[in-house]
């Protein structure tokens, strides 16, 4: 069985990250989308809540419920990938700044784990400007970010910009 890793923060997942999900769900398996409780950062949405999040947004595409998994983990993702059997990481890229920052991390997780391997997969055309950074930035001016998200990130998102 090919299990394959997608690692990130998530907060909150867009509709770029949905596509990568879906696109390696097509490809490996089972896709386990790991998302990162750093306690040394901090996040608009904590890993619980954006765990929950990508749950209902999986739940409600019927071709990744049962295929694609999430999971919330620290440490090394190498580590994590051990721990559930993943012998790929899956990772989007947006464009040519991305692939610099993805190359060398891709070359640390191989120093790692030379029995992982990294996968790169293209955002779409589409979502290729889209980052969850940006997308906090917008909506805390009061952009409309609801097509850059999935209707129930774009609901968390929401609920946690009115709690502060």
């Amino acid at each position: 069985m090919r299990i394959a890793v997608y690692p990130g923060s998530f907060d909150p997942i867009t509709n770029g990250h949905l596509d990568v999900v879906q696109r390696a769900a097509r490809v490996f398996d089972r896709v386990v989308v790991a998302v990162l409780a750093n306690p040394r950062k901090s996040p608009l949405l904590d890993a619980d809540e954006r765990v929950a999040i990508i749950r209902a947004v999986l739940a409600a595409d019927p071709e990744l419920a049962g295929r694609v998994e999430v999971q919330a983990f620290d440490g090394l993702t190498v580590t994590f990938c051990h721990r559930v059997g993943a012998g790929f990481l899956v990772r989007g890229l947006r464009a040519i700044a991305d692939f610099e920052t993805e190359l060398q991390l891709a070359h640390n997780n191989h120093q790692l784990a030379p029995d992982v391997d990294t996968v790169f997969f293209m955002t779409s055309l589409e979502h290729s400007y889209v980052s969850s950074s940006l997308v906090k930035e917008i909506a805390q001016f009061g952009g409309d970010v609801t097509s850059m998200l999935p209707h129930a990130a774009a609901d968390a998102l929401r609920e946690a910009l009115a709690r502060g």
